[in-house]
């Protein structure tokens, strides 16, 4: 009894030492009190789990942190170039959104801005629509997360499930949320396209509500049961197409088309971005390994046609690590020159 007893307090202690919102904390509180009339019932510690779980959820949520935003054009720039090959008119677009939302930012009317289309760039598999939503939250000084879409067939996934279920969470956008700690990050709705057929309607249903700043400032999750203001939240979605997002959807949308790489820009992307960052993420030197311009044709198109550009990354990825074996087997020394006559050695599939 006095066990239960201090381990309510403790509860109690901790709701009301942390940044929750006011009405919130009451109910907690208010049933915890109750909670605390029921010590001697069997229903008591199912229900004591199942409130230290709310509870832990909760706290977890970084009501009122945030970050501040930086909206230096030429820093943003500078991001976009050093981690995007080309995609001048994309790169444009985005300084056009940074620019409004200085100008709003400095009148004090950032909600305002808000109000403007979500960015949603559509485009092929590795064509860089992840990376690019990556970079903007770099180049803004923001957290970033990403809700992945592919295969989602219940709102529920993200909207959470009431906390009476058994094993009940929040759902992913207050995940997102605890995960970067952040209430003004950049969250990424990834391939929103490709959800189930079964829950398509009802999840763009959430979407909506999501992406429209009449309804996102009081987003409730089932499971935190307490609206949550998503209006200083950033989203970015991304597409493969734009065939299955429904019209209300696509309304709140602006779709981007993101290019599709020649054979001679993936060379560039390659030699420029992709092999110095394996590179480095190896620990592997830059004078251990040199790559013959005749070479990267086939280095581009390992398997015979243009696989995309995360099989250009693996093949760089396969060649770096072949490399790093040999040095780690017989020191830092060696030099590795890839040819055309050597290539197949070291690409996947090769």
């Amino acid at each position: 009894m006095a066990q239960t007893g201090i381990q309510l307090d403790k509860l109690k202690e901790r709701i009301q030492t942390t940044q929750v919102p006011a009405e919130l904390k009451s109910k907690i509180i208010t049933r915890l009190e109750q909670l605390g009339q029921l010590r001697e019932s069997p229903t008591f510690l199912p229900e004591f789990d199942r409130l230290n779980k709310y509870i832990d959820w909760v706290v977890s949520v970084p009501w009122g942190k945030r970050t501040e935003d930086v909206l230096d054009l030429n820093g943003a720039k500078k991001v976009l170039d050093q981690n995007h090959y080309d995609l001048d008119e994309i790169k444009e677009r985005i300084l056009e959104y940074m620019s409004v939302m200085k100008i709003k930012q400095q009148k004090g009317q950032e909600e305002e801005f808000m109000r403007a289309p979500i960015m949603c760039f559509v485009g092929l598999v590795g064509t860089g629509k992840t990376t690019i939503a990556s970079s903007i939250a770099e180049a803004m000084g923001r957290k970033f997360a990403r809700i992945p879409f592919g295969g989602m067939g219940d709102p529920l996934d993200l909207r959470g499930q009431s906390r009476m279920h058994y094993e009940s969470e929040p759902g992913d956008v207050i995940k997102a949320l605890t995960q970067v700690q952040s209430m003004n990050p950049v969250i990424l709705l990834d391939e929103i396209d490709r959800v189930t057929e079964q829950g398509r309607s009802s999840i763009m249903g959430v979407l909506v509500e999501l992406l429209d700043p009449e309804q996102n400032s009081r987003f409730t999750d089932h499971y935190i049961d307490y609206p949550v203001n998503l209006s200083e939240v950033m989203f970015i979605a991304t597409a493969n197409n734009t065939h299955h997002i429904s019209t209300a959807v696509l309304d709140r949308l602006e779709p981007i088309r993101m290019p599709a790489y020649s054979d001679s820009e993936k060379i560039a992307i390659g030699k420029q971005y992709m092999l110095p960052k394996v590179l480095e993420k190896a620990g592997v030197s830059a004078e251990n390994i040199e790559i013959k311009d005749e070479a990267w044709a086939k280095v581009v198109r390992p398997l015979g046609y243009d696989a995309g550009m995360r099989t250009l990354e693996r093949t760089i990825n396969s060649i770096v690590r072949k490399a790093a074996r040999v040095i780690v087997e017989k020191g830092p020394d060696q030099k590795f020159v890839i040819d055309e006559n050597n290539v197949k050695d070291y690409i996947v599939n090769g």
